[in-house]
């Protein structure tokens, strides 16, 4: 089946979409012939990646300059998108910032600023989208999350505070919007090199070492989570609603596997 998810000319926005998570979803889903409308606050590089897509896609896209954390800003995000195509399909907000410090020494502009993006931002981005949804009876969102919105990343300030709060916003949507026709799911990625995270896996050693920490033996890449969000954006996924689709490689549960034993886990096993 050519169209197997079902996402053909199905309008989707992407927040955060000049960011390398945000770049690798909007090609995943130019590659399934879905309409994309990109948000980024960089009005250049919004519009040369919206380019880029419908020149190689040959699919119909919207370039829109937007900071999610502003009110006036996503209503005419919204605005835009009503006028272009008349409406929504599926909202994907993957917007988010990382700020690192032990919370003795974080002082509350910084634990603001993260959490006006990280959670604020995307309150308002599925607020105004969805009063759109609510109109046309149907709609579909799909919020980044993280592991560390369950277990918290220490010395990462607000971080994982404002993901949990993802979470919960997420689960309320699905709650009080499912009878709307309305999915609302989270997708929550550990052990991902993203641009954010980068930096961690800069040393050689510490990319291999968090690689025998999962199941899987590697670390994930921005296309897993792509393929991820194409199938909970996708009807192959309609009966999915308020919750979390771990993307970790098995991370999850591998702690006990961590537990040294004499002779190593598996010789122990191979010997008693």
């Amino acid at each position: 089946m050519s169209d197997w998810l079902g996402l053909k000319d199905k309008v989707c926005v992407v927040t955060g979409a000049v960011g390398g998570m945000g770049v690798q979803i909007c090609q995943a889903l130019a590659a399934q012939q879905a309409t994309v409308v990109a948000l980024d606050m960089d009005q250049a590089k919004v519009a040369d990646l919206v380019t880029q897509l419908i020149n190689e896609e040959h699919i119909a896209g919207l370039a829109v300059s937007c900071d999610v954390t502003k009110e006036t800003s996503v209503q005419h995000a919204v605005d835009q998108v009503k006028d272009t195509f008349g409406h929504v399909d599926v909202v994907i907000n993957t917007a988010g910032i990382l700020k690192f410090d032990p919370l003795e020494n974080l002082d509350y502009a910084t634990w603001k600023q993260v959490l006006d993006v990280n959670l604020n931002g995307y309150y308002l981005v599925t607020h105004e989208f969805g009063k759109l949804m609510i109109t046309q009876k149907h709609g579909t969102f799909v919020h980044i999350s993280t592991v560390a919105s369950d277990i918290p990343e220490t010395y990462s300030g607000a971080y994982s505070t404002s993901k949990a709060g993802v979470n919960m916003l997420s689960k309320q949507v699905a709650a009080e919007w499912g009878m709307f026709g309305i999915r609302s799911n989270v997708l929550e990625p550990c052990l991902v090199k993203t641009p954010m995270s980068a930096a961690f896996y800069a040393d050689p050693q510490v990319e291999n070492g968090r690689k025998t920490l999962t199941a899987s033996k590697r670390i994930g890449t921005t296309t897993d989570i792509a393929n991820a969000v194409l199938f909970l954006a996708s009807d192959r996924s309609s009966y999915i609603n308020a919750t979390g689709l771990v993307i970790d490689g098995g991370f999850s549960v591998m702690m006990q596997n961590q537990i040294p034993k004499p002779g190593g886990r598996r010789g122990f096993a191979e010997t008693h």
